[in-house]
């Protein structure tokens, strides 16, 4: 398991065998059942998260309906970045939508290994670069696509989510109600 996340890294940088000892030393491999809530609205998120297996979903709710607007699967860092970062109360959810097992992190454990091997500070700050660009090409997806644009996309880059989602949350993401995204699907599957 741990061996993914040491490939992830090791594909961001090189590391040496003490450097490798150390991550697995202070790794921790937790189990979570589907419907498990990481993080509420309101909390302060102390715990980052690399999705091993399974998927995790962000969420917010406004006026009582569930928008979501990201899911993290395998090799992909789930951060609640100003909570965490800013130590302020969160303004969405996290919660597990399948079965996941996560290598979940804290920042007690990462200023331990930044003070020991410096250079992980760069492995943390290129890992941050590449969330951060993951955001921001969402964001503009919100600002650019249609619905349908944006669900053409998402099956094409992530089809895997298609077999562990349910459709009202795949409806949510898109930005539409589960009706609509029906009609879209329909569309498309008479195109080809």
């Amino acid at each position: 398991m741990d061996d993914k996340l040491l490939k992830y890294f090791q594909r961001i940088m090189p590391l040496s065998e003490e450097e490798i000892r150390a991550i697995v030393e202070t790794m921790s491999i937790q189990n979570y059942k589907k419907g498990t809530v990481l993080l509420k609205e309101g909390q302060v998120s102390n715990e980052v998260y690399f999705v091993l297996e399974g998927c995790v979903r962000q969420y917010y709710l406004v006026d009582g309906d569930e928008k979501t607007n990201n899911f993290f699967t395998e090799e992909q860092w789930v951060i609640s970045m100003n909570s965490f970062s800013q130590n302020t109360p969160s303004n969405h959810f996290l919660d597990c939508c399948v079965d996941s097992v996560l290598v979940v992190g804290n920042s007690e454990k990462a200023d331990s290994l930044y003070k020991r091997f410096p250079k992980f500070e760069t492995v943390s700050r290129k890992v941050m670069e590449q969330v951060f660009a993951e955001q921001q090409e969402i964001m503009s997806s919100y600002t650019t696509d249609t619905a349908e644009q944006r669900y053409l996309k998402l099956l094409k880059s992530r089809p895997d989510l298609f077999q562990k989602i349910p459709q009202y949350q795949i409806a949510s993401y898109v930005g539409v109600k589960p009706e609509s995204l029906s009609r879209i699907r329909k569309r498309i599957a008479n195109r080809y």
